[in-house]
């Protein structure tokens, strides 16, 4: 009877999820249809828990506990209270950001339940705290208006942080990434991130000169040379093609993208040969099947998960992805694509480029240059940070360890990415003032015409 529900069921997720992404783009035609926008992100809503029902009715089926209905009560309470803000109390939000990363965050409780209950539990509890500490972000990215005075004081915190790391830090596999207190442990590094973007953002909308950008730049290798240091090649590659881009499209100029890509390409080489961890994913790309006993494990286990499931998947408990190492950080995506099919994890791909696309469309339309760089750099590091996790599950480019955002287990990386999407919040309702502003001037400015012809 559990092998009927499972099966059942993974073609019922594969087509909720289907439907789910396809509204993601359909949304973004005819945007001035309010009345259709909302009855889109009502359909999305269902479509998100109907997906979260019917893992659980799976999970429960297999573990026959009651605790994993409790579990599943509150993580809909949960989802529920985030909807709710975010409709009630940020009305000017956006409903598809919102519905995002509910569902990411839903796709996250169902396969770490599978995986490691114990983590599952611990993943939901540091999501109801990151869900209570970024409730006041929006808030404060509309109503403070001098972030863009104080770009050597995120320069100073970033780069004084990341010396403390390169120092005291713990290593894990080959690099230093974080802080242990006690049972906690605390990646400085996803949290620089975004003042690493809000630096570059405050230096460029002050000026594109020359001189600038020198100091820009200046501060920006001194925060990936600390990566380097410490070994966190992941995190200095994010912040390089993030300063890359925002230089790009702060100075106008072909030239700084060529010169970067350049520098790039030279920095790989150094790294290569300074870091035999770096050698050993590089022989794991290349060949992980020559090396299936040591360097490739990882990435030759990876590639059985995904083929053995297939377009549609296993169903959930039916693969084997523990055999993965550290399957619930850097290779969950893995874990998804053998039990809920290829087919799922592409829509989960077209979900997260949904996501970055939303994040771009505000860069695009938002006048301010500070908020306009500031929504390009966080994009760019969402959207790169995506790349940079699938495409080492599916030997696409070397791994580089980083997570996928809000669905990897890890509580760093949750919550920075929980700060992410409340700043990009705080972003949309900024342009969505100026839209009205724009309309209000307008009619002003109608009406104004219409006095002078009559008089």
């Amino acid at each position: 009877m559990v092998t009927i529900i499972t099966e059942v069921s993974k073609y019922l997720m594969m087509i909720l999820f289907a439907c789910y992404t396809y509204d993601c783009f359909s949304v973004l035609q005819k945007a001035d249809d309010k009345k259709r926008q909302k009855r889109i992100f009502r359909r999305q809503q269902m479509f998100l828990f109907l997906i979260h029902l019917d893992a659980y009715l799976v999970i429960f089926a297999v573990k026959e506990d009651i605790k994993v209905l409790a579990f599943f009560a509150v993580q809909v309470l949960l989802i529920c209270v985030i909807q709710l803000i975010y409709r009630f109390l940020y009305k000017k939000a956006s409903r598809l950001v919102t519905n995002n990363l509910c569902m990411l965050l839903v796709i996250s409780f169902i396969i770490l339940e599978r995986l490691n209950e114990a983590k599952a539990i611990r993943q939901f509890s540091l999501a109801v705290v990151a869900a209570v500490i970024t409730l006041v972000v929006p808030f404060l990215i509309h109503r403070i208006h001098f972030l863009h005075k104080l770009p050597y004081l995120y320069a100073a915190l970033g780069i004084g942080l990341l010396a403390v790391v390169a120092v005291a830090g713990k290593t894990d596999y080959g690099a230093k990434l974080a802080f242990q207190f006690g049972a906690v442990s605390l990646q400085p590094s996803e949290f620089i991130k975004i003042l690493f973007v809000f630096f570059v953002a405050s230096m460029f909308y002050h000026s594109t000169e020359l001189k600038q950008i020198v100091i820009t730049t200046a501060v920006a290798a001194a925060h990936v040379l600390v990566l380097v240091v410490s070994k966190d090649l992941g995190s200095a590659l994010i912040f390089f093609v993030t300063y890359l881009m925002m230089l790009y499209v702060a100075a106008k100029s072909p030239l700084w993208l060529g010169l970067g890509a350049g520098a790039g390409a030279a920095a790989s080489i150094v790294g290569y040969k300074l870091f035999g961890h770096v050698r050993e994913r590089v022989v794991a790309w290349k060949d992980p099947l020559s090396v299936i006993d040591d360097e490739g494990y990882q990435v030759c286990h990876s590639l059985f998960a995904i083929g053995t499931g297939g377009w549609f998947g296993l169903g959930l408990f039916q693969g084997m992805p523990n055999k993965i190492p550290v399957v619930d950080e850097d290779f969950i995506f893995a874990a998804i694509s053998e039990e809920m099919g290829i087919v799922f994890a592409i829509c989960l791909i077209l979900v997260c480029a949904s996501c970055y696309l939303m994040f771009l469309n505000i860069a695009m339309q938002i006048h301010n240059q500070f908020y306009k760089l500031t929504a390009l750099g966080l994009g760019t590091v969402y959207g790169f940070q995506v790349f940079l996790t699938i495409g080492g599950v599916i030997k696409f480019i070397p791994s580089t360890g980083v997570t996928l955002p809000l669905v990897s287990y890890g509580g760093s990386s949750l919550l920075s990415t929980f700060i992410i999407f409340a700043v990009i919040q705080g972003l949309y309702i900024i342009r969505e003032d100026e839209v009205f502003d724009e309309k209000r001037n307008s009619r002003r400015g109608k009406q104004a015409d219409q006095k002078v012809a009559k008089g």
